[in-house]
């Protein structure tokens, strides 16, 4: 589930009427932490415990009187709705909040970075594995494939990216459980880290040595 562009008011006011949770980010074309903000929600959006949550994206000046409504005077700013009711909120770029958030409103705060809890622990080593085989080849990075957000992982992409394999991506920065869990899970401290098949590879040094050897598209597409 991708983010909803919101175009009219109507539509709004029916969308953010379900029962469901609502996560609308009101922002502006030219506010480039919007983007940031938007590219966080796609990549929550992605994860399937939280396929019952919707993100919207309401364009805080066209929609100038909804702004006013909730009293936007700044974007990015991220409401939380449920049945209509905003029940929480999110004043600029706080990109762990809205993880948390997220999950907290999705009920999926059980996985929270900390629990001792035998049954949470389980729940992230389910949720690692099922991340990890979302696509053939996955890497794990700061940030995804169309804006990396650390110098490792910009290099990694450009890599694999002359290499032609499809892949997909997974932005940690948008999950601390899964940025810590994967560590422990893989027994791998670093990011970025590339799977295939479900098998660690490694990080961005492996890959420059298998692309040195001349064994990077082969072990990316066996």
């Amino acid at each position: 589930m991708g983010i909803t562009k919101i175009a009219s008011e109507e539509q709004y006011k029916q969308l953010i009427g379900a029962a469901t949770v609502s996560v609308v980010l009101f922002s502006a074309e030219w506010a480039e932490q919007c983007k940031q903000i938007s590219d966080v929600m796609q990549e929550l959006g992605k994860q399937p415990e939280l396929a019952a949550i919707q993100f919207l994206d309401v364009p805080a000046e066209d929609l100038s009187e909804v702004s006013m409504h909730h009293q936007i005077d700044s974007v990015p700013t991220v409401l939380f709705f449920r049945a209509g009711t905003a029940i929480d909120r999110i004043d600029g770029v706080d990109v762990g909040a809205l993880s948390s958030k997220v999950r907290k409103y999705a009920g999926a705060s059980a996985a929270a970075v900390g629990s001792s809890n035998s049954t949470s622990s389980g729940n992230l080593e389910e949720r690692l594995k099922q991340l990890i085989n979302r696509s053939k080849v996955m890497i794990f990075m700061k940030g995804d494939r169309n804006t990396p957000r650390c110098g490792f992982s910009k290099q990694l992409i450009a890599i694999i990216n002359d290499t032609g394999v499809e892949y997909d991506t997974f932005d940690i920065l948008t999950d601390e459980a899964v940025r810590q869990g994967l560590k422990t899970f893989s027994n791998w401290p670093t990011y970025p880290q590339v799977y295939v098949n479900g098998e660690l590879i490694g990080g961005l040094d492996i890959i420059k040595e298998l692309l040195e050897g001349g064994e990077l598209k082969e072990t990316l597409n066996p």
